[in-house]
């Protein structure tokens, strides 16, 4: 099994597959976007694919599959579909949900039955505000069809002070009637712009008290080890709300995610900027032996936390987060 140094169990991949995107959420990145880079400075399939078999033989139980935006990269149902033959791998998908109703049926075929879904208003004019694009009424269809088609939906909203507080109770209102996960997720300085804000004005405790403030008596849900997300249960609901303290960083001390960008850097925490490049390594013909003897090492110096990891950097936070995956 692999464990950081800090003995945290490391089972859970986050593995972006390219950096590009069809939208432009204006928390994520410039509304000119960014330098994406070209397909032969990314991992390839096959590199992905053995990176993935490594980790499994170190213990490796969940793998997300994250971007950009990862159904625009050519050949991602097929790398899927190898992925989905690991036994007991379980292997989910994050995605922004503009490409992905036509790949549903597909998707249920390789064993896949957990989607998270970046949806950040149900306002079609806020929705066009923040992504920059017109795409509100195909996504909020492929969270309709993923319901029906009985996935694990989780629904990621970002929660901007002035652009869609007015959102939150909307989005929790969608628990009443469907059996999903809405998790409200603080606002991070990953916006490709170097000029994240050092102030939280909608921070977890904020939305947990607005989110009381309207539902009343809501009920505390059993974290398990690893979850980022503090859930709670609103009496009479078929889903759930939760909150993750992506930048007051309060679940760092159980956190089992190991990070890889679409270009090959592992990240042992999201606030660090990369802490080696696994693509070059590779690239010299190492054996599979040396790939898993690199993550035991990288993850024998990690970071107790965010905060020392950001204090690490070697300067300002300047990554757009579909560089680096979430």
């Amino acid at each position: 099994m692999l464990y950081d140094n800090h003995g945290r169990e490391m089972t859970y991949l986050r593995l972006a597959v390219t950096d590009r995107c069809n939208l432009r959420c204006f928390y994520c990145m410039p509304e000119e976007g960014i330098h994406y880079m070209p397909e032969k400075q990314l991992l390839t399939w096959e590199e992905m694919l053995r990176i993935v078999q490594q980790l499994y033989v170190l213990g490796l139980r969940k793998v997300r599959i994250t971007g950009g935006e990862p159904l625009l990269r050519q050949g991602i149902m097929e790398f899927l579909e190898e992925l989905s033959r690991l036994e007991g791998l379980e292997v989910c998908l994050t995605s922004n949900g503009v490409l992905l109703e036509k790949h549903i049926p597909q998707l249920k075929d390789y064993g896949i039955r957990s989607i998270n879904l970046s949806l950040d208003s149900l306002d079609r004019k806020r929705f066009h505000q923040i992504t920059r694009r017109d795409d509100f009424d195909v996504v909020y269809s492929a969270m309709l069809r993923l319901i029906e088609a009985d996935f694990k939906v989780k629904i990621n909203a970002v929660v901007m002070d002035g652009k869609n507080e007015q959102d939150i109770l909307t989005l929790a209102q969608l628990t009443e009637q469907y059996p999903i996960s809405v998790r409200f997720i603080e606002e991070m300085p990953f916006n490709g712009s170097g000029k994240g804000s050092a102030i939280l004005n909608w921070d977890f405790s904020k939305i947990v008290d607005h989110l009381k403030s309207h539902f009343g008596n809501m009920q505390p849900m059993a974290v398990t080890y690893g979850e980022t997300a503090l859930r709670y249960q609103i009496p009479g609901f078929k889903g759930d709300v939760g909150v993750i303290a992506a930048f007051s960083r309060t679940f760092c001390g159980t956190c089992n995610r190991i990070r890889l960008t679409a270009m090959g850097e592992v990240k042992t925490c999201l606030y660090d900027d990369g802490v080696f490049d696994l693509k070059s390594f590779i690239r010299q013909g190492v054996s599979d032996e040396e790939i898993r003897q690199t993550f035991i090492t990288l993850f024998g110096s990690r970071p107790k936390d965010g905060f020392e990891a950001e204090k690490n950097r070697k300067g300002i936070i300047n990554e757009s987060m579909t560089s680096i995956g979430g």
